[in-house]
Parts: structure tokens; C-alpha cells; sequence
């Protein structure tokens, strides 16, 4: 959908479902333990009410908030745990970001990532609610050996620009946005987002939606001297060893992150952000 021309929407309730990136990991931590991320963010944005602003007229006072989204999860286990509990909470707004875990796997069906990822579309538009997706940013520049995923990032990213074009879809598309190319946006472990890259894609969230822009997300950051050779490898060891090693480890025991998990926010209640 042309998002230039939608005009801002009033939402009361917002359902986020998900993996890793929309449950927040690497974002700060809130005092209970658990990490922000851009769905937290977002929705203090929708919340916040400032009178005589723009976001006076964008969240009643009484706004909830639910986030069922677990690291670690598949599109199969996020239509399967999440999607029955979102649709039975009634969000007006929905964010739905999964199957980039299933592309990072070896021997992943993309055909089957689509028919998940579209079926759970339209289940959750069948409530009413208006869905936002997102398109994966470009690892290339940020993850040695991410060449082999792009056919499958490609492909779902254009399946996810076809669900756009729905009237009650939104798409957030960050495949083409430069400064995501920056690893200062990203965490140690090259996957998750840092707290700047939540800032962002929960701007770019809102901005989608027709909020007035309270910065420019895509701008790049000032530039930062490149690290010497001999810190990069060095740097680049301890993330396959910090990161890629317990990954790899568990993909081979097929164990996730996600294991016993529960939701971080699993009911639909009032937040003030």
C-alpha cells in the first residue's frame, strides 16, 4: 500500500506477535528484566497523549498493549502459539514480523514460510485489525557468509509487498535503508537490533501508520573511523565464537532460545509507556 497517503489512525489496542526482533532483544532493559525493543517503544508512542499534538488525537487514555512474541520462534511455531491468542485478544492493531529464523536455517521451504506467514494475515485481518509487516534488512555487510540467504529474503520480501497491497496492510520495508548497513545499530551478535536500531524501526512503525515523522530513521549515522584488520578479525572471532558457536550448537541439538519461554506481556492491558 502507498504509505505516503495514509492519514493517521486511532488505535486503542495493539497486539505485537512474533520472534527475537519483536520480542526486543539487545534493546536496554526495562526493570523487571526483560528487554524494551521497538514494539515496547511503539507502543509508548501510541499511548503517550500530549494535548494540542499530534499524538493527542493518535491513543485514547485507556490504551493496551499484549506482546506475545518469543525469540527463537519459527513462522510454524509463532502461527501455532501465538496467532490463536492474538486473534482471541482483538488488537486493533497488529504487528506481525516472522520467518526470517526459518530462511537463516539450511533446507528452509520458502514457499511454506509464505503460505504460514500469508494464512496468518488473513486470519488477523478477518478480526478487523490493521497489520504491519516487515521486510529483513540486507545482512550482507554485517554477517560474513549471508550471501546464500538473499534469494530467499528476496523472494520474501516481494510475497510480503503482495500482502501490502490489502487496504488494512502496512509494510515497513527496511531491506533498502542504508544506515541499517551500519553495525552501530546492530548488537554484538550481529543478529539483533541495538537500542538505536529499535529507536528506529519503532519510528519507522509509527511513520508508516501516517505519524508525523519526529526524525528521519533512515538517516545515517555520523561516520566512525574503521576499525584496524587485526580488530575486525579479532572481533569477527568473537562473535563466531560468542554467537555463531551456541547457535550452531543448538540448531544441532534442536534446542532454541526460545524453549519455555513465556510471552513478556501476555494479557491486553492498559500501558502508559
Amino acid at each position: 500500500m502507498d504509505q505516503t497517503t495514509r492519514t493517521p489512525a486511532r488505535f486503542g489496542s495493539y497486539v505485537a506477535v512474533g520472534d527475537s526482533f519483536t520480542e526486543g532483544m539487545c534493546d536496554e532493559l526495562l526493570p523487571d528484566g526483560q528487554f524494551r525493543g521497538w514494539a515496547d517503544r511503539l507502543a509508548a508512542a501510541l499511548a503517550r497523549r500530549a494535548a494540542g499534538t499530534a499524538a493527542a488525537a493518535f491513543a485514547p487514555a485507556d490504551f493496551r498493549y499484549a506482546n506475545l512474541a518469543v525469540r527463537g520462534k519459527l513462522i510454524g511455531q509463532i502461527c501455532a502459539e501465538q496467532l490463536a491468542p492474538a486473534v482471541a485478544l482483538g488488537g486493533e492493531l497488529v504487528t506481525l514480523a516472522g520467518g526470517l529464523n526459518d530462511v537463516l536455517r539450511p533446507g528452509c521451504v520458502i514457499e511454506d514460510v509464505e503460505a504460514q506467514l500469508g494464512a496468518a494475515v488473513e486470519r488477523l485481518l478477518a478480526t478487523g485489525a490493521t497489520v504491519v509487516l516487515f521486510s529483513s534488512t540486507d545482512p550482507t555487510r554485517r554477517m560474513a557468509g549471508s550471501a546464500r540467504l538473499l534469494p530467499a529474503i528476496h523472494r520474501l520480501r516481494a510475497f510480503v509487498e503482495r500482502l501490502g497491497e490489502h487496504p488494512r496492510v502496512v509494510v515497513v520495508d527496511l531491506f533498502p535503508v542504508g544506515c541499517f548497513d551500519d553495525r552501530r545499530l546492530w548488537a554484538e551478535d550481529r543478529l539483533h537490533l541495538s537500542p538505536e536500531g529499535h529507536r528506529r524501526v519503532a519510528e519507522a512503525v509509527l511513520q508508516a501508520l501516517g505519524r508525523p515523522a519526529s526524525f528521519d530513521w533512515r538517516a545515517e549515522l555520523p561516520p566512525l573511523a574503521a576499525p584496524g584488520r587485526w580488530a575486525a578479525a579479532r572481533a569477527d572471532l568473537r562473535w563466531l565464537r560468542l554467537h555463531v558457536g551456541p547457535w550452531l550448537v543448538r540448531r544441532i541439538t534442536g534446542r532454541s532460545s526460545g524453549d519455555g519461554r513465556a510471552p513478556k506481556r501476555a494479557e491486553l492491558l492498559p500501558y502508559r509507556g
